[in-house]
């Protein structure tokens, strides 16, 4: 072969090989971090409770990271596919609230993990899901002394549970489905309570959802009862496993 159309040959396989990495680049999905509403725990850190393990693993799986420190808009949700707000502190707006809904409807997904209910209420009443006021304490499966601490093994067959015989809880609350658009992926043993009144004792004894998924128009959303599941400190073992399924589940 001539140096000519070694030449050639050379510049065609570059021109390909830039072909295929230009498509796999817009194969890919953006996920959006919401750090707007008061976060302490960012991707962006490494400290125990942050979330950048999380980051990396949403990375490894082959998304986009973004973060956004604005308030959520139409034009703060174009061209991304997943939206995450893990422990707002500030209340989610109407407004944004309304954008949200909007970015579902049409095809989006949605991840709530939740560190304390009130910032969400509007926004998860609006999805048609309820938080409890107080936190689940378990009687079983318990993680150490603590009973706010515990093991989850009642799952429900979804892409979220795939490979996953438990996962672990650590001070979460407890979601209830209004409507039937929401389904349970996870609860509680039926032994778990609820202290309404701050006494320390049980107001109500039940099964309680930790997780659970619904969908709006052409999009889904999940809740999560506890943001520490996906934290530095947490992720690893069966909540790591549970952070790869959450980020297949939201490409799909």
């Amino acid at each position: 072969m001539s140096k000519y159309k070694k030449t050639v040959a050379k510049l065609a396989l570059l021109t390909l090989l830039l072909s295929l990495n230009s498509l796999l680049a817009t194969n890919k999905k953006t996920v959006l971090f919401d750090e707007n509403h008061g976060q302490f725990f960012l991707t962006g850190k490494t400290g125990e409770l942050d979330l950048s393990s999380l980051s990396t693993l949403f990375e490894k799986e082959g998304w986009v990271i973004k973060t956004s420190k604005s308030e959520i808009t139409d034009e703060v949700l174009t061209d991304v596919d997943a939206l995450v707000i893990s422990g707002a502190f500030k209340p989610i707006t109407q407004p944004e609230i309304e954008a949200i809904l909007r970015f579902i409807e049409k095809g989006g997904t949605l991840s709530v993990m939740l560190h304390i209910g009130p910032p969400f209420d509007n926004l998860l009443h609006a999805m048609n899901v309820s938080v409890s006021s107080g936190t689940i304490h378990e009687q079983e499966l318990m993680i150490g002394v603590h009973n706010i601490d515990f093991n989850v093994v009642d799952l429900k067959t979804h892409e979220l549970t795939n490979n996953l015989k438990q996962f672990s809880v650590y001070g979460g609350w407890a979601l209830l489905a209004t409507k039937e658009n929401v389904q349970i992926v996870a609860q509680t043993s039926e032994k778990s309570w609820i202290d309404l009144d701050g006494d320390n004792h049980p107001d109500i004894q039940q099964a309680f959802a930790t997780i659970l998924e619904g969908k709006i128009g052409l999009g889904h959303f999940v809740v999560f009862s506890d943001d520490a599941i996906f934290q530095n400190k947490f992720l690893k073992d069966s909540n790591y496993l549970l952070g790869k399924n959450l980020a297949k589940w939201l490409a799909n």
